[in-house]
C-alpha cells in the first residue's frame, strides 16, 4: 500500500485524537467519528482497542504498516521496555525532529522538507525522512529554505521545543542533546497495547 494522500483530518476523526497540532485537527468538531452524523457503532473489543492505539501512533508519525512492523521488531531486540524503545525510535526519526523543532507545522510538511534535500545533519545532506538521529547530531538547513522555515516558526508562536533537543533560533541550528523519554512525547498513548497487538 502506498502513502496515504487523502484528507488528513479524516484520520484524526477515525482514531478520535488530533494527529497534528494545528487548529484544523484540534477543533472539537473534528474529533467526531467519521460519517454523516458521526456514527460510532458498537463498543470496541480488545482487538479494536489495540488496533486503534496502533493507528494513532502510525498516523502521528506518518509511517506505513510494513515500516511500523520493522520498528516494533527492532524495539523488541533492544534492551529495556519494548514500548519505550519503540517510542524512542519513532521520536528520533529526522522528519519528526524537524517537526519538534518547530521548523514545519505538520509531519507531512517536515517529511517534504527532508525529502527535497533542504536538511543537513552534521553538515551533510540527508534526504531520508526515516534517518535516525543520535545524541550529539547537529541539524541545520540550506540557505534557500531558511526564509520559509522562519515564516513557519512565526505562524507557530508559542511552540515548545522538547527538553531532549536544543535550538538556536538566530542560526536555525538544532542539536540532539539526549535520547527522548516517554514523558517528553506530547501524546497520550498506551504503548503496551501496541506491543500486545503484534504478539
Amino acid at each position: 500500500m502506498a502513502n496515504y494522500t487523502g484528507p488528513k483530518v479524516k484520520l484524526s476523526r477515525r482514531v478520535g485524537v488530533p494527529i497534528a497540532d494545528i487548529p484544523k485537527h484540534t477543533g472539537k468538531r473534528q474529533l467526531n467519528p467519521p460519517g454523516q452524523h458521526g456514527f460510532r457503532g458498537r463498543r470496541l473489543r480488545d482487538y479494536g482497542l489495540r488496533l486503534n492505539e496502533k493507528q494513532k501512533v502510525r498516523f502521528h508519525y506518518n509511517v506505513l504498516e510494513k515500516q511500523f512492523r520493522l520498528y516494533v521488531d527492532k524495539a523488541g531486540r533492544l534492551k529495556g521496555n519494548t514500548g519505550d524503545n519503540l517510542l524512542r525510535l519513532l521520536e528520533q526519526r529526522l522528519d519528526n525532529v524537524i517537526r519538534r523543532l518547530g521548523w514545519a507545522r505538520t509531519i507531512w510538511s517536515a517529511r517534504q522538507l527532508v525529502a527535497h534535500g533542504h536538511v543537513l545533519v552534521n553538515g551533510r545532506k540527508v534526504d531520508r525522512p526515516s534517518y535516525q538521529v543520535a545524541p550529539g547530531d547537529t541539524i541545520t538547513l540550506k540557505e534557500g529554505i531558511q526564509k520559509i522555515v522562519r515564516e513557519n516558526m512565526e505562524s507557530m508562536a508559542g511552540h515548545q521545543v522538547p527538553g531532549w533537543l536544543s535550538f538556536d533560533p538566530s542560526t536555525l541550528t538544532g542539536k540532539i542533546d539526549t535520547e527522548p523519554t516517554p514523558d517528553q512525547v506530547p501524546l497520550d498513548l498506551n504503548m503496551n497495547l501496541i506491543v500486545e497487538f503484534y504478539r
